[in-house]
């Protein structure tokens, strides 16, 4: 028998009658003949008791130890995946729950984004050779000495895309409660549609640079071992996105280059900062300014540097750190705060003259300010000021004509 893996997010198992609509879709799998595996996020979001966010709040986190945050914060994919398979069991269906540490799921010790590294999946083997629907708690997984770990945030989605991978499955299903990929956030652009198809390398940066619909990890997971993935909503029938390698989807007829449109999608990361350095042109203090970012986990993005000034831009987060080195080193600086990186993402767009002239133009148009701007051979990057985000979006929308 073939097997499958299906994640399914926090609000796909958030209540009792959407965990109906996940059971129906695992018994449809499972009646067609399929060995099911299914991956399960913590319950719900904030103002569910079982969240992750919920879990976080009992503890004061400023005095426990990244080892016992692990284990609490474990806690919640767990539940969720008991109450899915006692929902499994109430339709007659037979399941068996095991913890990341019990599926076989081996990590470094790195407490909080711990890294896979090796799945050895025998008891999972094992339950499906038997006819169980097996459920797997995401996100978690525990190092060689038995010390339980979580793989961050948007870990189920790499818990899912690494068990497809040491099960050979056939493809890996990503259920949230969105319609697939969207071209554009429908909640700012009301007609944005899905994809049916996207490569690897555009999901990776899609995802990368502010979409919150698959981890990039998994991206990179699925793309090293060619693992086809489909993201799905759990509450309806459409038939989702489907992501392969470009090659492969244009050798299947699933792509035909000469159809598809310059820019495939657009995304966007708010809270960004940008940096710009005035450098004395006799002492050039880049290097060592670099060392101490590296040093301080710094990531830097959009980098931009010339003889007389360095311009980059960091996260909200990292302010503070940022700052103080600033400061330490007496740097001459300047900061924009309440930035916004969009980016417009394309796989056809390599070679093609005045993609980013057309950009550049429509945000002009509606009076955007365009504080910097990259891009590589499938992305083109633009640094805004935050409160321009839907209209910039919109804009882009309409200049590429992404809603037919």
């Amino acid at each position: 028998m073939k097997t499958i893996v299906q994640k399914y997010g926090g609000t796909s198992v958030a209540t009792k009658e959407s965990r109906e609509k996940v059971v129906s879709k695992i018994i449809e799998k499972h009646k067609k003949g399929y060995n099911v595996v299914v991956v399960v996020s913590a319950i719900g979001r904030k103002e569910n008791p079982y969240s992750t966010d919920s879990l976080i709040d009992l503890i004061n986190k400023n005095s426990i130890s990244k080892r016992e945050l692990d284990m609490i914060l474990s806690c919640g994919e767990i539940i969720s995946a008991v109450v899915l398979s006692n929902a499994l069991s109430e339709n007659g269906y037979k399941s068996i729950v095991y913890t990341g540490y019990q599926a076989g799921i081996k990590t470094n010790k790195d407490f909080g984004k711990a890294k896979i590294i090796e799945i050895e999946p025998n008891k999972i083997r094992e339950s499906l050779k038997n006819n169980y629907i097996v459920i797997v708690a995401g996100f978690q997984g525990a190092t060689k000495e038995g010390e339980i770990t979580t793989l961050g945030r948007g870990g189920s989605d790499i818990s899912a895309v690494a068990l497809g991978k040491a099960l050979d499955s056939k493809w890996v299903e990503i259920y949230s409660d969105v319609d697939g990929i969207m071209t554009a956030d429908p909640n700012i652009v009301p007609n944005a549609r899905s994809l049916e198809t996207m490569g690897y390398s555009e999901v990776y940066q899609l995802a990368e640079d502010g979409a919150k619909i698959i981890h990039p990890k998994a991206v990179e997971i699925a793309q090293k071992y060619n693992i086809p993935i489909k993201i799905k909503n759990t509450f309806s029938d459409k038939q989702g996105t489907t992501i392969e390698s470009t090659e492969t989807l244009i050798l299947n007829g699933k792509k035909n280059f000469e159809n598809e449109k310059v820019i495939t999608a657009i995304t966007y990361k708010k809270d960004r900062i940008q940096v710009i350095i005035y450098m004395d042109t006799e002492e050039d203090n880049t290097e060592k300014l670099m060392e101490e970012l590296t040093s301080n986990n710094i990531s830097i993005d959009l980098i931009n540097f010339f003889i007389d000034k360095k311009i980059f831009t960091i996260d909200k987060e990292d302010l503070k750190v940022v700052e103080s080195i600033l400061k330490k080193g007496k740097y001459n600086y300047k900061l924009i705060k309440n930035c916004c990186k969009l980016s417009a993402i394309g796989y056809k767009m390599q070679g093609i003259p005045g993609v980013m002239a057309r950009i550049v133009k429509a945000l002009s148009k509606k009076g955007i300010k365009i504080l910097q701007t990259s891009d590589s051979h499938s992305t083109i990057w633009c640094l805004i000021e935050e409160k321009d985000t839907n209209k910039a979006l919109t804009a882009l929308h309409e200049e590429f004509k992404l809603y037919k």
